[in-house]
């Protein structure tokens, strides 16, 4: 995260009025009623962007968020929130309806319509802000969808909590072009978790198509590993035609071979040097990431980064010096 808020060196005094303008300069104006003396709070409060995305990830003692009228009234820069619970239980409610959050978890509601958020247990909570415009969803859908859970009973939700999980801890997904490139398909995969949670056809059809490429790309790190995976394997496992594959991945710039070989040798340089880069042989490093022929292996990695994978290992793992003898 980019700014990290710690009460653990706050003096008691100053922990209520800290957290309230960290949250309140990051993400959104909130009436906060912490349920314990100030001497007794803790909070650990990480804030972020990715692009037009607010990300928080927020661990804290019990408390009460409101969103009250008069600040919703006040919003200038309308906003979604997805509330996505790590441990424990949370209540959103808005909109007349409530929802109770377990670990898994997430619910959406909005900033122009007041809402209570209810940590009794305590936060472990991560909190993702999209700009309302951006979301583009249709009042009606948006009010009905607000304040509900949505987890494993929705497969597109349960994509999206993994997914949405993923993205608030990968720092490096946060700054330059992968913040850009995370930003439209993180709010297509919103809207399609709408509409396919509320039914509606209209509204899912052009956001599940357009989340296709990510599901698909995500499928692909998963088994990045096995050897078998392959465009008809990829195909069958998303329901769709090889030919019709290959054309969602190539409206995404992806070339499916080059894709999975750049992304095995990303995984083999990375491993080769990192702390455990010498346990293994070489060959074995490739053939855990599909590479069976240890000759084939090597030419490729040289032609994609320059360096045999000996000499790359070698030089993030220096041999010992033998000691010379007088």
């Amino acid at each position: 995260m980019s700014s990290v808020l710690d009460t653990t060196d706050i003096p008691a005094r100053d922990r209520e009025e800290m957290i309230r303008h960290a949250v309140w300069e990051s993400l959104v104006r909130i009436d906060i009623d912490h349920h314990l003396p100030p001497e007794e709070l803790t909070a650990h409060i990480g804030l972020d962007t990715a692009g037009p995305l607010g990300i928080c990830s927020a661990r804290a003692t019990s408390m009460t968020i409101r969103r009250t009228p008069r600040l919703a009234r006040e919003d200038e820069e309308p906003a979604v929130f997805l509330g996505l619970q790590v441990t424990g239980t949370s209540l959103v409610a808005q909109n007349g309806r409530q929802a109770l959050l377990r670990p898994g978890d997430f619910a959406l509601y909005d900033t122009v319509t007041p809402y209570t958020l209810l940590f009794g247990e305590g936060v472990d909570h991560h909190f993702l802000r999209f700009p309302r415009a951006a979301l583009a969803l249709p009042e009606r859908a948006l009010r009905d969808i607000t304040a509900v859970a949505l987890g494993p009973g929705n497969p597109l939700a349960g994509l999206a909590s993994t997914y949405f999980s993923q993205l608030v801890v990968s720092e490096e997904l946060h700054s330059g072009p992968y913040a850009e490139a995370v930003a439209e398909p993180s709010i297509e995969l919103v809207r399609a978790v709408v509409a396919s949670q509320l039914g509606s056809q209209d509204l899912a059809r052009a956001p599940l198509e357009a989340t296709l490429s990510l599901r698909i790309t995500r499928y692909m790190r998963a088994h990045l590993a096995e050897r078998d995976l392959s465009a008809a394997r990829i195909a069958a496992a998303h329901d769709i035609s090889v030919r019709h594959l290959y054309t969602v991945l190539a409206r995404s710039g992806i070339a499916l071979g080059d894709w999975i070989r750049s992304h095995r040798l990303a995984e083999c340089k990375r491993e080769l040097a990192g702390p455990e880069g010498r346990a293994r042989t070489i060959a074995a490093v490739g053939r855990s990431w599909g590479f069976v022929d240890a000759t084939h292996f090597s030419k490729v990695f040289k032609q994609a980064y320059g360096i045999s994978p000996r000499a790359w290992r070698d030089a993030n793992h220096p041999a010992p010096r033998r000691e010379r003898r007088g």
